[in-house]
């Protein structure tokens, strides 16, 4: 409320001191008074009347954000809370690809030394806040937790692990314990509920609009943006457009004539344990050894405060369909992790635990593996934010905010977006395959 009160208290100020300039001395009834008197309302009017003609005349700035994943729906929460009118269009449903289908791993400092930097541990702190703003524990389980790195040989066998670094419930044949992140640098939320809690906060407290419809095309004239064309013909007039389109990039030739976006295919389980209360909060990265040899794999196990036990990995680059309801997944990658799981856990082997869901996402992916975020080159109003490959629920807040000070006030400051701006790829930058 500091930016709306700050007016009105200089305001009252300012009458206060015309107050005391009227009555102070006391004046004889005559010309002199009447002078005095004749600027006092004048200008509190004045004052007051520019202030009205400033909000009649200056309209909230009207932006369409494009898609309802997680970079979507955290810039339209920031440019709402900014004063945007804003329009979030989703082709089929609110975090329905990657956003609702991601682990949900947040890292404060695993990004460090590399041009994330900066936009991760912006965005890990942002996540800290906003949990606490929205109750995160209970709205969408955001917890801290404790990350093990361990190294796991395949075999039919569970022993008690006697190590003490390694929680009880992971009884297999565990070596090699090490902690990578501790409860001040790793944290969770379950990534569809944060992205469905933020924006049913942006439409009941920031007015925003939500669309379902499929966008066809972006209008644009003389060099700026005009408009957002829908399938079926729907015009909706736009001061700004953001594109989020993560793996879908590819698909608007706008963007696709500029820069690649691919889909890096990724297979997860979520498995629902007969004994929830023995999963402790440790978030397990694995070097997997197949029982018949080969290459080591590395899936990720993620315990939700939900009760669930999350399991992810098996990822290839394959072709993004044109619908997210048209992605499955490939029944082998998900009998592998399955097999990943009942050898990490007697508590999550087959009988012991159900099998909630079993499904593919695509994480959209860039060829330098650098986000794209910021106005694309020629076409003012019109700006991109995609490309956060396995980041994205980390990267999603620090984004969102940095675009909407992007779109509104012209510059970022919560985090530096020239390393991603869609800029480098145009000219003398890189070329895209």
């Amino acid at each position: 409320n500091n930016h709306v009160s700050s007016p009105n208290q200089h305001l009252y100020k300012l009458m206060r001191r015309e107050d005391m300039l009227v009555t102070s001395p006391p004046l004889k009834p005559g010309p002199l008074l009447r002078r005095i008197r004749k600027p006092k309302i004048s200008t509190v009017t004045l004052i007051r009347s520019f202030m009205d003609q400033q909000q009649q005349h200056t309209p909230p700035q009207r932006v369409v954000v494009c898609s309802g994943g997680v970079i979507g729906v955290c810039t339209a929460y920031f440019l709402a809370k900014k004063g945007a009118a804003v329009t979030l269009l989703e082709k089929s449903s609110i975090a329905c690809a990657a956003s609702g289908k991601a682990g949900g791993f947040l890292a404060l400092d695993w990004c460090d030394g590399g041009p994330l930097s900066s936009l991760a541990r912006a965005s890990f702190n942002l996540h800290r806040s906003l949990a606490q703003e929205l109750d995160g524990p209970q709205s969408y389980g955001y917890r801290p937790l404790t990350t093990l790195s361990l190294s796991v040989t395949e075999s039919q066998s569970h022993h008690k692990n006697p190590s003490s670094t390694v929680p009880s419930w992971i009884d297999g044949p565990a070596r090699n314990p090490r902690t990578m992140g501790t409860t001040e640098t790793t944290a969770q939320v379950h990534p569809q509920l944060f992205t469905r809690t933020l924006l049913s906060k942006a439409v009941a407290e920031y007015g925003v609009e939500v669309v379902i419809g499929k966008l066809e095309r972006v209008e644009v004239e003389g060099g700026r943006l005009r408009s957002v064309v829908l399938e079926g013909g729907r015009d909706i007039n736009a001061d700004a457009v953001v594109l989020a389109l993560g793996p879908w990039t590819s698909k608007l030739s706008l963007l696709s004539s500029i820069f690649r976006v691919y889909g890096l295919k990724a297979h997860s389980i979520v498995l629902e344990p007969k004994e929830p209360d023995a999963i402790t909060p440790h978030a397990l990265f694995l070097s997997y050894y197949p029982a018949q040899g080969g290459k080591p794999m590395d899936p990720e196990v993620y315990p939700r405060p939900t009760g669930e036990v999350y399991l992810c990995g098996m990822s290839a680059e394959a072709e993004v369909p044109d619908d997210p309801e048209q992605v499955v997944a490939n029944p082998e990658s998900i009998a592998l992790l399955k097999r990943v799981a009942s050898t990490v856990s007697s508590h999550l082997e087959e009988g012991e635990a159900r099998v909630k869901a079993e499904q593919a996402c695509f994480l959209p992916c860039t060829d330098d593996s650098v986000p794209v975020i910021g106005e694309i080159p020629g076409v003012k109003g019109c700006y991109v934010a995609t490309g956060h490959s396995c980041w994205g629920i980390l990267n999603g807040p620090a984004t969102g905010a940095a675009v909407a000070e992007l779109v509104l006030d012209g510059c970022a400051t919560i985090v530096d977006l020239s390393p991603f701006n869609p800029a480098r790829f145009v000219g003398g930058g890189r070329k895209r395959r």
